[in-house]
């Protein structure tokens, strides 16, 4: 198994590219290198004549990697649409072995690579082949970004047995999305899925508007990383 940590979620919106920012500045201040990978980001927009891959960059500037961002988003699309949806409306191929060649790159200069999925893990990246696919190919271990309210032990606990089907399953990590969005739920979701969830825990992301490495960085106090440091030989 491979170096790689693909970070999945229970659906789109439920706090992956924070989650993977949190680990990014956290493994840094360890004194790891840590590489970054969106490999297909929809919803570019064009900036100087070329398309901006907004979640990309966030990475790159937190994980502080230079490689080439035609290695960390080798595919960057306009239209808001799952990958292979975009994709085939601009005209684009989108070839996971290709996206395994970036990859492996940067796997190759750096201790540890976080690979940011689009919505869950049956989201099409081509006509036959999804996010799962995909972490399968690059044999890495998945790990699951869950919303901390009514509703995520089915949907998590559904993402967990899927990932297991193809991958190792790290644990999953809850975000607070939203410091208005209240349910009961929320302070029973943790030890819910602690019991229901078909995966270890590694803990709650609080909420924040800040995105500073320093913000980030008091959030990953919160998670326990054993499990990561482990599969990354620390």
């Amino acid at each position: 198994m491979s170096k790689g940590i693909f970070i999945t979620g229970t659906d789109t919106g439920v706090g992956k590219t924070m989650l993977t920012a949190v680990l990014a500045v956290t493994l840094r201040a360890q004194g790891l290198r840590v590489g970054v990978m969106k490999p297909a980001e929809a919803g570019c927009e064009e900036h100087n004549g070329e398309l901006y891959a907004q979640d990309a960059h966030l990475l790159q500037t937190m994980s502080g990697c230079q490689a080439p961002l035609e290695l960390i988003v080798p595919y960057r699309l306009r239209e808001p649409l799952a990958p292979a949806l975009a994709a085939e409306h601009e005209g684009v191929q989108v070839d996971l072995r290709h996206i395994a060649a970036c990859y492996s790159r940067l796997a190759s200069a750096h201790d540890v690579v976080l690979i940011e999925g689009a919505g869950g893990l049956m989201v099409p990246l081509t006509e036959n082949e999804s996010y799962l696919d995909l972490a399968a190919l690059l044999d890495v271990p998945i790990l699951i970004a869950a919303r901390n309210i009514l509703g995520t032990i089915n949907h998590t606990a559904l993402t967990a047995i899927v990932a297991a089907q193809r991958c190792s399953v790290l644990g999953i990590v809850l975000n607070e999305l939203d410091a208005q969005q209240r349910d009961l739920s929320q302070a029973s979701n943790g030890e819910s899925l602690r019991r229901w969830g078909r995966a270890p825990l590694l803990g709650t992301l609080a909420y924040t508007p800040e995105l500073t490495p320093m913000a980030l960085l008091h959030l990953g106090l919160e998670l326990d990383l054993t499990p990561i440091l482990q599969h990354l030989g620390r």
